[in-house]
């Protein structure tokens, strides 16, 4: 038996079903690829509302742009 052939077959059967599913579980979805991508790549690309909230952030005053650069650069995403 070829794990690696049955996994991958396993997930293109699940993959050629995600039209059938609610909008919302295709989201989640999608959500779960990217983080699994960003990982394996170790880029992640923000989504709107992610962006949305971080723009909201710098613009509240809880923190100053100094601030947050340097929360930024000590978890590693600078």
């Amino acid at each position: 038996m070829n794990y690696t052939w049955d996994m991958n077959q396993h997930t293109k059967d699940i993959l050629s079903r995600v039209d059938t599913w609610p909008e919302e579980d295709q989201a989640e979805l999608a959500e779960i690829a990217q983080e699994i991508e960003a990982r394996r790549t170790g880029v992640y690309v923000l989504s709107d509302d992610e962006k949305a909230a971080i723009k909201a952030a710098l613009q509240s005053g809880i923190a100053s742009e100094e601030e947050v650069a340097a929360f930024w650069k000590r978890v590693g995403v600078t």
